[in-house]
């Protein structure tokens, strides 16, 4: 079987498709089942904030962190800072990383500090009644809840904001690779709350960050972090024009023979990150309806020149 790099073929193809408009259909595609579900998700994160994360001064990285060191210092409400920084971070990812960027952010980002008020006087009224002997206990629950909800988030398509901007921007200008740039941005703001509120506060946020992240990556379908897809599709360029043009990806050509028919095709191979995982299905299903998928859990990858844009570089 040989195998052809495309990285600098596709470049020079002129490719006659609209990009723009299938990401549009993408973005409409199951609109309002994707919308409740992304509500729900919201909701139950900002349940989740007022009754476990904030009364324990969990500080878990994102705005949400960052809005509970503010408190501490300034007795600055959490969601006005919360629903404030994500203005500006809609603005910026506007500005920095293009309309597309930021439509998938805006929704959540004002759903988010939305939420955590309307929800904060229920979960005053039931603070009292989840008392536990243990904080590890009420680490647990944090943790369970905030990756489920963020879970179920995420496979809508749409993102709350916060520090996924912030991660996306460090993403583009700071050369390094989606997971690195997750783990720099919530680290400092980790460390922040180390400081102000505690060694302890500080284990007890790491653990709820790590069962979230297993449990997030579980209801992405998968427990590594990132899927390696096996596609064959008639639309062979266009999608080529997607993995490189749009996702900033690499995609290997494979040549294959149909077992059936003994005729000779193509079959292209990526990798892609779980957060990209629906819309890059739903993307190459909208240019090619009758593509056809093998997906695999993917743990490493070793070498390729857009290997930085993996998760786990």
């Amino acid at each position: 079987m040989r195998i052809f790099d495309t990285m600098s073929m596709v470049k020079n193809m002129d490719i006659n498709f609209d990009l723009r408009s299938i990401k549009e259909a993408v973005t409409k595609k199951n609109f309002y089942i994707r919308s409740l579900y992304l509500i729900f998700g919201v909701v139950l994160l900002a349940l989740n904030y007022n009754l476990f994360l904030a009364p324990n001064n969990f500080v878990i990285g994102g705005t949400s962190g960052l809005a509970l060191i503010l408190q501490k210092l300034f007795s600055l409400e959490p969601a006005i800072f919360i629903g404030a920084s994500s203005i500006v971070l809609v603005i910026l990812a506007y500005f920095l990383l293009g309309w597309g960027e930021a439509k998938r952010c805006i929704v959540g980002s004002i759903l988010y500090p939305f939420f955590i008020t309307l929800t904060k006087p229920l979960a005053t009224l039931l603070v009292p009644h989840f008392v536990f002997d243990s904080t590890l206990i009420v680490a647990l629950i944090a943790g369970l809840l905030y990756g489920v909800s963020n879970g179920i988030i995420y496979k809508t398509g749409f993102n709350t904001g916060g520090s996924d901007i912030l991660m996306k921007i460090a993403k583009k200008f700071g050369k390094m690779s989606e997971g690195k740039a997750i783990f720099v941005v919530n680290l400092l703001i980790m460390l922040g709350g180390l400081v102000v509120f505690g060694v302890n506060q500080f284990v007890y946020s790491l653990l709820i960050l790590y069962l979230s992240t297993v449990l997030i990556d579980r209801i992405l379908i998968g427990i590594s972090n990132s899927k390696s897809f096996l596609i064959y599709t008639k639309e062979e360029e266009k999608v080529k024009t997607f993995i490189m043009d749009e996702l900033k990806n690499g995609v290997t050509i494979l040549e294959a023979k149909g077992g059936y028919s003994g005729e000779k095709t193509h079959v292209l191979m990526c990798v892609v990150p779980n957060k990209d995982y629906y819309y890059f299905k739903e993307t190459v299903l909208e240019i090619d309806k009758d593509a056809f998928f093998v997906i695999n859990d993917c743990y490493e990858v070793t070498g390729g020149k857009l290997r930085r844009n993996l998760p786990f570089n």
